[in-house]
């Protein structure tokens, strides 16, 4: 499926979450029912994916977590913030590079419309 096909159906899936539940919840209230809505909409979500870096040919967990991976095609991050920042940014960054993986979505929920807290971002 074509990329942007992909994010503009996790935006709306993402969309329809704010929808119902507004700003000011928890992430992980937001990422459950991410997951359910792209689940519906046909996708394989997974979340709260380890990402281990490799280091000197040893694979180490430094602690990383994807938010939820869509399998070889894109990482979402969420995000409960005032507003985002350049380093939510970074973060998103990092986990492309130790992926492999060149798009991923950073997502505020905590907008009063959701299409303002949202930001794609390539490698």
């Amino acid at each position: 499926m074509e990329m942007d096909i992909i994010t503009r159906k996790v935006i709306a899936c993402a969309i329809e979450v704010h929808k119902q539940l507004g700003p000011d919840l928890l992430e992980s209230t937001y990422e459950s029912c991410l997951v359910y809505e792209l689940l519906q909409v046909g996708f394989s979500p997974l979340n709260q994916v380890e990402l281990p870096i490799s280091y000197k040919s040893v694979c180490l967990d430094a602690g990383y977590r994807l938010d939820i991976l869509l399998p070889k095609s894109l990482i979402i991050e969420l995000k409960v913030v005032e507003k985002l920042l350049p380093i939510h940014t970074a973060q998103l960054i990092t986990y492309l590079k130790l992926t492999d993986i060149k798009t991923g979505l950073l997502i505020n929920f905590n907008v009063s419309r959701l299409v303002d807290g949202i930001k794609r971002i390539q490698v």
